[in-house]
């Protein structure tokens, strides 16, 4: 439904303030400044402030950053979350995940890394592999 005084439309969760519908095909940045639900196919970047939500029928490949991102879709490419992470069935995440709160539920899939962390800057959204640690030195005996 469009509250056509008031530019939002009324998704199931609540208001939304942008929607991408399902037969939409977007290539770019996107940056989205409240809740926003994509239902289409998106190759880029995209960045939410507030929740984003990837509905059933996306397609995003792109690197997505936002506060809250909820996916019931597809999203291929890196994926960091300042708040949280929820990956609901049928969702599928084929790229590294960061954030401080991570659902993945049953049915759903995380093909990637994961680091529980908050958001890093968009310049180093990749996970950080440490070095394993020098063997300890052997004991003689005897």
């Amino acid at each position: 439904m469009i509250d056509r005084d008031q530019g939002t439309m009324r998704g199931v969760d609540g208001t939304l303030t942008a929607f991408l519908g399902n037969g939409t095909r977007i290539t770019g940045t996107l940056v989205f400044e409240g809740p926003t639900r994509v239902e289409g196919h998106v190759e880029g970047e995209v960045t939410a402030e507030d929740v984003l939500t990837v509905g059933e029928q996306a397609v995003v490949n792109a690197r997505v950053h936002g506060t809250t991102i909820v996916v019931l879709g597809t999203i291929t490419g890196d994926v960091v979350a300042k708040a949280r992470v929820e990956i609901r069935a049928p969702g599928r995440v084929i790229g590294d995940v960061t954030t401080p709160v991570l659902v993945v539920n049953e049915g759903a899939v995380l093909e990637g890394r994961c680091a529980m962390r908050t958001a890093a800057p968009a310049d180093e959204t990749r996970v950080a592999t440490t070095p394993a640690p020098a063997s300890p030195p052997q004991r003689q005996i005897g």
